[in-house]
């Protein structure tokens, strides 16, 4: 297997290159006001967040000044250029430069699309068109790829093809060499079904992004992008960076205090799959874990996953949500009759609006407490509280604020049946909430491999 540290020496293709969407000033150029950015606002929690992050850093790509990425923006041939001298600006130039019709000596790129076709990653049409501004099917740019590294493929083509992608049919006569090579060599994603190569689509600013990353990656080094979406890679389960989309059926928000440690169960939203479209953790599977305080949020932590009534370790986590509200804001009301309480929060809440209607109408400690409170809507919060399974934290701290003994953990929740007891800080002074909406929050990305076996 050739690896970027091998050789540079490009074999016969045309028609080949690739770029990072249509602009006419792109924002892979190196400008200082964006050279600094290696976060993106429309980039939290995508698959290939960490991959475009690590690009980022290395002034490989760029975003836009408005701090946006486009992920899912198209692709140019002149701004691949751009990226791929950024990315190998040691690759050897064993090609005569070539004068293209359409590429302007003041053309933005120009520079770069001269460089790259003599190193091999780039060339031109027939006619003598390099045609800058046409956007790149994902065949092409592979077959740029491969092709600027120099890889050759081994053993049957059509096997290499066959056995690895469900619509093998589809890649073009002159791409399959490159594209089995580009297989064996792992340089291929697909995102999010890896059996699909999808030759004919256009590459996304995203995708040519993972490409990159794996065409960089030495073999000491983990990648950045899960190998579920890796063609090529050997079935192990789940890897690393897996993505688990997961909802939440019993709230719409969940309010918890900074310094609050609370349990929740969320459900997994679609099927989870390894990269030969074996179904691994099925649709609708509870997750349970816990949210813990990170820096200035919090973050759920996942710790178990319930398949076919068998509950398997799971180590997954969230993004660090820092979404906070003041205790004292006028909509907080409203908010907080939609949304799960912790405890921490619910006991804060009562002490800064001194309404205990706002306390918790549901109090985070499980599915039986969530029912009990919500059959209850409406009523005064002593009320329910007497009626309903309360955790021994929250009850001490919503009696210590309302001063009736009486709430002091009638019930306590224990066991798997009624769920956790809550835990964590009760903290009556709290000044702000963290607002968490679960279903866009609470994605998470896994951590370790993971398999049923």
């Amino acid at each position: 297997m050739m690896t970027p540290s091998h050789q540079w020496k490009s074999s016969t293709a045309a028609l080949l290159s690739l770029g990072l969407s249509t602009a006419l000033v792109s924002p892979f150029l190196a400008q200082s006001t964006v050279l600094a950015q290696t976060r993106f606002s429309d980039t939290q929690g995508h698959w290939a967040q960490s991959c475009i992050q690590s690009l980022a850093q290395r002034n490989i790509i760029n975003g836009y000044p408005n701090g946006e990425f486009r992920p899912n923006a198209p692709v140019t041939r002149a701004e691949y250029a751009t990226m791929v001298v950024n990315a190998f600006p040691n690759a050897t130039r064993d090609r005569n430069a070539r004068s293209f019709t359409d590429v302007r000596s003041n053309f933005w790129a120009a520079n770069a699309i001269r460089t790259a076709s003599q190193t091999g990653f780039l060339t031109g049409y027939p006619s003598g068109e390099f045609r800058p501004s046409q956007q790149i099917p994902r065949t092409q740019v592979l077959v740029s790829l491969n092709n600027g590294l120099g890889n050759t493929p081994t053993g049957s083509i059509n096997a290499t093809l066959g056995n690895t992608y469900a619509d093998a049919s589809a890649i073009p006569s002159y791409a399959r060499d490159a594209i089995a090579a580009a297989t064996q060599t792992q340089l291929v994603v697909n995102y999010p079904d890896v059996r699909y190569l999808k030759p004919n689509n256009r590459a996304t600013r995203a995708e040519v992004a993972s490409f990159l990353c794996q065409a960089l990656k030495t073999p000491q080094q983990a990648s950045l992008i899960s190998g579920n979406y890796i063609a090529g890679v050997p079935s192990q389960g789940l890897q690393v960076r897996t993505e688990i989309p997961v909802f939440y059926d019993v709230a719409q928000k969940v309010i918890v205090s900074p310094q609050e440690t609370a349990p929740l169960t969320l459900k997994v939203a679609q099927d989870i799959k390894d990269n030969q479209g074996n179904i691994i953790i099925p649709k609708g599977s509870s997750i349970r874990g816990e949210l813990q305080p990170q820096r200035d949020g919090t973050q759920f932590v996942a710790r178990e996953v319930m398949i076919d009534g068998k509950n398997y370790s799971l180590d997954a986590s969230s993004e660090i949500i820092t979404r906070t509200i003041s205790a004292r804001d006028p909509n907080l009301l409203a908010l907080a009759r939609n949304a799960v309480l912790g405890a921490g929060a619910a006991a804060g809440l009562s002490s800064v609006i001194g309404d205990g209607n706002i306390t918790a109408e549901k109090v985070l400690t499980g599915a039986a407490v969530g029912t009990a409170i919500e059959t209850n809507r409406n009523r005064p919060w002593l009320s329910v509280a007497r009626d309903s399974a309360l955790g021994a934290a929250a009850a001490a701290g919503l009696s210590t604020v309302i001063g009736d003994r009486t709430i002091t953990a009638e019930k306590v929740l224990a066991g798997a049946a009624s769920g956790a007891t809550i835990g964590g800080v009760i903290d009556p002074a709290v000044d702000e909430v963290v607002v968490i909406d679960p279903q866009t929050d609470l994605n998470l990305i896994l951590e370790k491999p993971f398999n049923l076996s």
